[in-house]
């Protein structure tokens, strides 16, 4: 069926998992790139209906592979990201020269839409390999393929996430929590069903604004956001400011990890707000505003870290 044919990179992320249930509910047939289908087949298989999901193992950068897979399809989804650098994955091949591959092979494909997934604040973050990389790619994708839209979360969270889950397992842990910047970093967080909203709506609206900036309901800083986490998982912690050069050690260290809690990079992120910069159009100016407001998702999920589970007081006392 023409136009109703999407080829998705990173299908297997909380984003993507999200994604994929919402395009097949709606009769777009998805054809999902992983590395490694036998660690994520079967998470992908389980989001749609048989005959609607097509996985392919393959290399994103196996440039003769990719091009086989658009001839099937005239719709391309990029939600491939890193937030920390491995020895195989720099930020310049994942956020710079995929992407721009990605594009060439759009144009030369005649496809219908490029949607890609890049963050938001990295305009202003210029000291940040993260940052430079993302809006590198960005520049490359329009400069090659002009029919693309361009979206700039603030961050995602959900059940499957790895910014509310990893907060309340260290949350759990930890007596004291240090606070970087004092905690006043600001982040307008939103929903992964609410960004998913939105990438269906471009595709299926047709929208080619270059880039939109993608928030949820309410602008929060760091400190906030913890706080209401502890009050969800019903735990009390020390939460400490702590100068920047004992952030500038824990991140060295912690970058010796396979995975970092926290990077050198990450730290510098920290020091710029993540909301709406009013030199773009939102998701709401085209419509589509977020629903979902931030302590009442996580509430749902946060049992898990509560004493008792599934079985804690105020998980119970909602159920009579």
């Amino acid at each position: 069926m023409k136009g109703k044919n999407c080829l998705i990179f990173g299908g297997s992320g909380q984003i993507g998992r999200h994604l994929i249930r919402k395009l097949t509910k709606n009769d777009y047939r998805v054809i999902v790139v992983t590395r490694n289908i036998h660690q994520k087949g079967h998470i992908i298989k389980t989001q749609g209906n048989a005959g609607y999901i097509d996985i392919v193992e393959a290399n994103i950068f196996d440039e003769a592979k990719i091009k086989g897979l658009f001839e099937r399809a005239d719709i391309c989804i990029n939600l491939v990201g890193i937030l920390y650098e491995k020895k195989r994955s720099s930020f310049n091949n994942i956020h710079t020269l995929f992407p721009s591959l990605l594009a060439k092979l759009c144009k030369q494909n005649n496809f219908k839409h490029l949607i890609h997934l890049s963050a938001l604040g990295i305009n202003e973050a210029t000291e940040s390999a993260y940052a430079k990389t993302k809006l590198d790619g960005e520049k490359e994708i329009l400069k090659n393929f002009p029919l693309s839209t361009i979206l700039r979360p603030s961050v995602v969270y959900s059940v499957d996430d790895n910014f509310t889950t990893n907060f309340m397992t260290l949350l759990n842990i930890l007596p004291i929590f240090p606070l970087y910047y004092n905690g006043q970093t600001k982040f307008m967080p939103i929903h992964s069903s609410d960004l998913v909203d939105v990438i269906y709506n471009v595709i299926s609206g047709k929208i080619y604004s270059q880039i939109i900036e993608c928030v949820g309901t309410e602008t929060l800083t760091l400190k906030e956001i913890i706080e209401k986490l502890l009050g969800l998982i019903d735990k009390r912690r020390i939460l400490l400011p702590v100068p920047l050069f004992f952030g500038k050690l824990s991140a060295k260290f912690f970058q010796l990890f396979p995975k970092p809690l926290l990077t050198e990079d990450q730290l510098i992120l920290l020091k710029y707000n993540n909301i709406i910069s009013g030199k773009y159009k939102t998701n709401a100016d085209i419509g589509f505003p977020a629903k979902c407001l931030f302590e009442k998702e996580v509430e749902k999920y946060c049992y898990m870290w509560r004493q008792g589970g599934q079985f804690s007081r105020n998980n119970v006392s909602k159920k009579k």
